[in-house]
């Protein structure tokens, strides 16, 4: 990967980030774009059109994929996937837990991914076969072998009240096999962290490209393993996912298999 793909990423994610929080204690205007639970908040948009205003200046021929904007076209085959502020539902509260994802898209390959948490200041990247990060030190996933002992992380879909496909079984069978789960609001910061090695597994049924593309390349990476639900291929086009140290990674899908049928 060269550097100029990779530095534009990181100060882009950067400086999206500290906008964000610098304003995460003021008064937010919100709208809806599912209903009550799908929230979208004027700083989503501005850290977004940040973002794309960088990428369009340095790479004017990539395609871009992104929450807010949707998608534009490009010339050059690449294509960059961009969550502007994962979290929004947190940050609307003014619960300091978001992040911003950027990620890079080559021949139907992510081949960077840069993940920015700005209220830790903690930036983590990975570039294909090249290893994942944070800050300066190398990303490993947990070395926990079973499930019984795992912390896992899982999100709801935003239309939780309306869809029987709203993971609350799923939620339940794994409370009573894990040692814990989490959900802190932030899909992005959930894979990093799996990456980390501070969680041992992620499982959420929908979520967008922009949601796990450059979290996936994290864990993969640092060491992990990354399928759909049912143990394929990651599809970044209906993206449902599971993520592990890859030691639990079966006793993951096997639990999901029993729970969903």
């Amino acid at each position: 990967m060269a550097s100029h793909e990779r530095r534009v990423a990181i100060d882009a994610a950067r400086d999206a980030g500290d906008l964000l929080r610098s304003q995460v204690r003021g008064t937010r205007r919100i709208s809806y774009k599912g209903g009550p639970t799908d929230l979208v908040t004027e700083m989503d948009r501005r850290a977004e059109a940040l973002i794309l205003e960088r990428l369009a200046a340095a790479f004017p021929d990539d395609g871009v994929l992104s929450e807010e904007a949707g998608e534009r076209g490009g010339s050059s085959g690449r294509r960059w996937i961009v969550d502007p502020l994962d979290g929004t539902t947190n940050y609307a509260h003014g619960v300091p837990v978001f992040a911003v994802s950027i990620a890079l898209q080559a021949a139907a390959r992510v081949t960077l991914g840069v993940v920015y948490d700005p209220n830790l200041g903690e930036l983590f990247v990975a570039e294909r076969g090249g290893g994942a990060f944070l800050g300066e030190q190398r990303c490993r996933v947990s070395a926990t072998a079973v499930l019984d002992e795992s912390l896992l992380t899982t999100g709801f879909p935003y239309d939780v009240r309306e869809t029987a496909d709203n993971n609350l079984r799923e939620y339940a069978a794994f409370c009573v096999r894990a040692r814990a789960v989490r959900r802190i609001g932030s899909a992005v910061l959930d894979l990093a962290w799996v990456a980390a090695g501070r969680y041992d597994g992620f499982w959420e049924l929908r979520l967008g490209a922009w949601d796990v593309a450059a979290g996936a390349l994290l864990v993969e990476e640092a060491g992990g393993r990354v399928t759909d639900l049912l143990g394929g291929p990651l599809d970044l086009e209906r993206p449902t996912v599971v993520a592990t140290n890859g030691r639990i990674h079966e006793a993951v899908l096997a639990t999901l298999k029993q729970v969903r049928g």
